[in-house]
């Protein structure tokens, strides 16, 4: 009966094969139409197309991924982009032959013309399968190997906390749902073929599992990805920090000087320009947000603030400046002039040295919030802990009882 099977798979090379489902999942399509080859073959055929049957024990399928490339990390979108191939083989003992008869070891066949695991892929937003009919190899004593090659691209929860400085653990989670835990198991290994580093964010460890208390058979892919900051540093750190400290030069300038306005102005509407900019480019979530973000915004609330006290006791200054008077017109002249207007000058004198002592005391405290602020900015980066909501689905596991 095997060999008569094995003829007939091999036979089926002459029928037509359907193409793989470009989308989450690889199915198997339905069975070809056999009725030239015997009265026998359909129902072997159902058969082979069948899970085999391993007992009371559910059936072991060996899985090997090799992790090739991860060649784009989009944390604007929360996917990443990643290229695999999965290694399957598992033992049907229907598709055996005696070695006597038949002296070949192996032999290849479709993959529509026997049972293979229909593989989802659950945070995929398109997976693209590079062979459209893979081949299956098979060996004298029903051992089967598979092998799958897809690209893929993964939605990814990223702990952006600590941005540009981050680092995240991305899942793909590989469900066979046509079947149960009770006629399915998995045995999974990994293997980090990634040669190439040359990226933003770099692959620093690769591990699989077999997820326990599952009603679906999976195994679980899990890549841990850490940025290099590079970029983020040289675009968003060092033009911040650059205006800060140049705002705090800035107030070295003497009040009386009209152009401390003009240079206070222009740098808090650079910053304004910068933190537009910056909103863009870094992404945000309804928790957990970038440590950057409100980094950013006290330094823009400083700037703010160290504009306002700029204009503000400049505007004093001027108003308390004496414009010439009569008096003093006419001692240029070398006339005397009127003696009650010392008074007067003693009383603007007065209100302007109080408004240059004011923006002394300014500047000394402006200076220490601003080195405070770094500190503070820095003990929260190290000891700091953010933990996210969980999403609905995470408290049940999957397939469980739906709520009420």
């Amino acid at each position: 009966m095997a060999q008569r099977l094995l003829l007939h798979l091999t036979l089926l090379w002459l029928g037509t094969t359907q193409p793989l489902v470009q989308g989450r999942s690889l199915h198997a399509p339905s069975a070809v139409q056999p009725a030239s080859f015997g009265l026998d073959l359909p129902r072997k055929t159902w058969e082979a197309m069948q899970i085999p049957d391993n007992g009371s024990a559910p059936l072991l399928v060996n899985v090997q991924v090799f992790m090739s490339n991860v060649f784009n990390v989009d944390i604007l979108r929360y996917t990443l982009s990643s290229v695999l191939l999965l290694r399957l083989s598992w033992l049907d003992t229907r598709l055996a032959w005696n070695a006597s008869v038949h002296p070949r070891s192996t032999v290849t066949l479709p993959w529509d013309s026997l049972w293979t695991p229909e593989l989802s892929i659950q945070e995929a937003l398109w997976v693209d399968w590079q062979d459209q009919s893979p081949p299956a190899r098979v060996e004298q004593d029903g051992h089967v190997e598979l092998y799958l090659a897809l690209t893929t691209e993964t939605n990814c929860n990223f702990d952006l906390l600590r941005f540009p400085r981050d680092q995240s653990d991305c899942s793909l989670s590989f469900y066979a749902l046509s079947n149960t835990v009770m006629e399915l198991e998995f045995q999974a290994q990994v293997v980090n073929e990634i040669v190439g580093i040359k990226r933003e964010y770099v692959v620093r460890d690769l591990k699989i599992q077999v997820p326990p208390q599952k009603l679906v058979p999976c195994f679980q892919v899990t890549l841990r990805l850490q940025n290099t900051a590079l970029k983020a540093v040289m675009a968003l750190l060092v033009p911040g920090e650059a205006l800060l400290w140049a705002d705090v030069c800035g107030g070295l300038l003497p009040l009386r000087n009209i152009e401390r306005i003009a240079y206070k102005v222009t740098l808090l509407l650079g910053y304004l320009v910068f933190h537009s900019s910056l909103v863009q480019a870094v992404p945000s979530s309804t928790s957990c947000n970038p440590m950057l973000i409100h980094y950013f915004t006290v330094l823009l609330l400083l700037l703010f603030l160290s504009t306002v006290e700029t204009v503000l006791l400049a505007g004093l200054l001027a108003k308390s400046s004496p414009s010439p008077a009569p008096g003093e017109a006419q001692q240029a002249c070398g006339k005397p002039g009127p003696s009650p207007a010392e008074s007067p000058r003693r009383v603007k004198g007065s209100r302007r040295s109080w408004a240059e002592a004011a923006d002394h005391i300014f500047f000394r405290v402006y200076v220490a919030g601003v080195v405070c602020s770094q500190f503070v900015f820095v003990g929260l980066w190290i000891w700091a802990t953010c933990k996210s909501e969980p999403a609905a689905g995470e408290t049940a596991p999957h397939g469980g009882r739906p709520r009420p």
